[in-house]
């Protein structure tokens, strides 16, 4: 006869799941929705608050005010997790609000048609609506919530702008895979760091004096209207005071096809420490606009060059008027030469990078970045399939241009009394 297992925790009373489910991060607590029926119980909406908004221009702003103090009330204590409903009855249509705390005052929203609209065809007119709440609901809580020190915004499909006003509390700001976004705006004095996840867009700014980290992901650029160096230009201007980078690769190379020679800019990264180019793949035009935004770099320590063939491939375009004036047609000794010193550089990672695939590019690359250095002291490069290889100083007597491979050993040769091998780390 098998023995049943008994799930005790499950047939505990309510008050004392509720008191397990505070010592959990917001996120882990959700998930114990899945165990029972008696976990699912206890996410069942405390409160579900109705609010009727009429015709007229500010018909969804007047409604989400007056859902403000419904909020208020749901965050006035962190006991215990808890979720809330908050329903618009729209003249377009109905739009539900989910609201999630935990005890580390954290509060999730996740934004809705209503459940009879969810067995209809997500139409770009509800989508609209649906984006049109989340955006006035997201605007009117910041301006109420000055002591908010982390925002994230993510997947809000139909979300064109974000604007983000004298906030003096925010310190961490993502925005990921909003694809319709068109215009990003931050005002945040305290910020300290800036992820961006998606389609290159309008993105300012402002006061971010304090910013250390921002990560520009950027899937491609905006379907609207043409690559604008100069926007592009101001929002990196905007961030010279950052420590860390990360960027992709397509967009340097766009804004050397462009002309933009970074060398002449009015304004150099002088805090810059780390950075980290990433990209689905390495050829020359963006080797070369690589070793041009090396020269807005003066103290980079750390250098972090990634190779993601899962990404997707995002080509250049062919621009008609120049920024500045073309360079990218330059031979590589030209542009090699045309790098500055990095004085301050002690660490260089490869990674993802295939010997075989993209071994002329990785040798030019390692010969610029040696040439240029002067207290180095890493390089290591790192394939797809987790294999290491440590760069160091051979000598040779017959250098050539090409590579040589001696069991574990591949030496790239170059015009010198010298070579540089890659010695597999097993």
């Amino acid at each position: 006869m098998t023995q049943e297992h008994l799930d005790l925790i499950s047939n505990l009373p309510e008050d004392i799941l509720q008191r397990i489910n505070s010592f959990l991060p917001l996120k882990e607590a959700v998930r114990t929705s899945l165990l029972s029926t008696q976990w699912r119980s206890l996410w069942t909406p405390t409160v579900v608050n109705h609010f009727h908004a009429g015709d007229g221009p500010t018909a969804t702003v007047n409604a989400v005010e007056d859902s403000l103090e419904a909020i208020g009330a749901f965050l006035g204590s962190y006991d215990s997790p808890e979720m809330r409903k908050l329903c618009f009855r729209l003249p377009e249509g109905h739009v539900t609000v989910v609201a999630t705390k935990g005890v580390d005052k954290e509060l999730h929203l996740n934004f809705l048609h209503s459940e009879k609209e969810e067995q209809k065809c997500y139409s770009p007119i509800r989508r609209e609506l649906v984006a049109s709440v989340a955006e006035h609901f997201a605007s009117s809580l910041l301006a109420n919530c000055q002591l908010l020190h982390s925002l994230k915004i993510e997947k809000c499909g139909g979300l064109k702008r974000i604007a983000i006003e004298k906030n003096e509390s925010l310190k961490s700001l993502i925005i990921a895979d909003c694809l319709d976004i068109e215009n990003v705006t931050v005002s945040a004095t305290g910020l300290r760091s800036f992820v961006y996840k998606g389609l290159l867009t309008q993105i300012h700014m402002k006061n971010g004096l304090n910013l250390v980290d921002v990560v520009l992901d950027l899937e491609g650029a905006f379907g609207h209207g043409d690559f604008d160096c100069e926007e592009v230009l101001s929002l990196l201007s905007s961030l010279k005071e950052v420590e860390t980078l990360t960027t992709s690769g397509w967009l340097l190379e766009w804004l050397c096809s462009a002309g933009v020679i970074c060398g002449r800019l009015e304004f150099q990264l002088y805090k810059l420490k780390q950075l980290r180019w990433i990209d689905s793949l390495m050829d020359a035009a963006k080797r070369d606009s690589l070793a041009c935004f090396l020269n807005i770099c003066p103290i980079l320590e750390k250098l972090f060059i990634t190779i993601d063939p899962s990404r997707s491939r995002v080509i250049c375009p062919y621009f008609h008027q120049h920024w500045h004036e073309p360079h990218l047609w330059m031979d590589f000794p030209t542009v090699k030469s045309n790098v500055l010193q990095l004085k301050h550089l002690t660490l260089i990672e490869f990674l993802g990078f295939t010997i075989d695939g993209e071994d002329g590019l990785l040798s030019s690359l390692v010969d610029l970045l040696l040439e240029n250095t002067i207290v180095l002291k890493s390089i290591m490069v790192k394939s797809h399939e987790n294999v290491s290889w440590g760069v160091t100083k051979v000598p040779s007597r017959r250098p050539t241009l090409k590579w040589w491979n001696c069991r574990r050993r591949t030496a790239i040769s170059l015009p010198r009394n010298f070579s540089f091998a890659l010695i597999e780390d097993r």
